[in-house]
């Protein structure tokens, strides 16, 4: 079984991942030959903390407890706090995922986080549009592999500006291999335009 961790942090954009989290938890749209996968949260502390959106999170785990392991996968959500020097040990356990091969997606103010690590100066990467990492980022020395797109997965890292929560979650999901293709896309024609062609053709994907 493979797990997604989920950062959770004092102030997180709860909407940057609601798409994907509620996808992975519901298993709505999992083709019937998906691997199996099982969605954590988890935080410096077992203690709530307060979404941006005001809704109160339980750690499932503390960041110790976390197993690395190719097929598991981080989410690192934006949040008003990245800069505080608390988050250091997520940092660090996203570098060891990277390392060993496992999956990591970073939206909005996450993507600062990594980029004062280092660890997209030698990695195709986005963010809030040209300028935002240099201009909050003032170590960061990945400009030359800086792509101006809403989000961008390169091999096992995913990253997202702060407006493009749901292409992301599409990113995740076909990372993870849970939908069919034709699902995938359906889905995220939906999601994205509203249009009821797209609904009927995603009910059709997955009967």
């Amino acid at each position: 079984m493979a797990t997604v961790y989920v950062y959770v942090m004092e102030t997180l954009a709860d909407w940057e991942i609601g798409n994907v989290m509620a996808e992975l938890h519901s298993k709505r749209f999992f083709r019937k030959d998906a691997p199996e996968i099982e969605v954590k949260t988890v935080g410096r502390t077992k203690e709530a903390i307060h979404s941006m959106g005001g809704l109160t999170i339980l750690p499932d785990c503390t960041i110790n407890e976390m197993i690395i392991k190719k097929s598991n996968m981080l989410i690192l959500p934006g949040s008003d706090t990245w800069s505080d020097s608390k988050h250091v040990t997520i940092l660090e356990k996203a570098e060891e995922f990277l390392k060993a091969g496992a999956g990591v997606a970073a939206i909005c103010g996450a993507t600062v986080a990594l980029a004062g690590r280092g660890l997209l100066d030698e990695r195709p990467h986005t963010s809030n549009g040209v300028g935002f990492l240099d201009m909050m980022c003032p170590d960061y020395k990945g400009q030359i592999f800086y792509m101006d797109e809403p989000s961008v997965e390169n091999d096992n890292l995913i990253t997202a500006g702060s407006t493009s929560g749901l292409l992301m979650a599409k990113q995740i999901l076909n990372y993870l291999h849970v939908f069919s293709a034709e699902t995938l896309e359906a889905w995220y024609e939906y999601f994205s335009t509203g249009k009821a062609e797209h609904f009927f053709k995603l009910m059709q994907t997955i009967q």
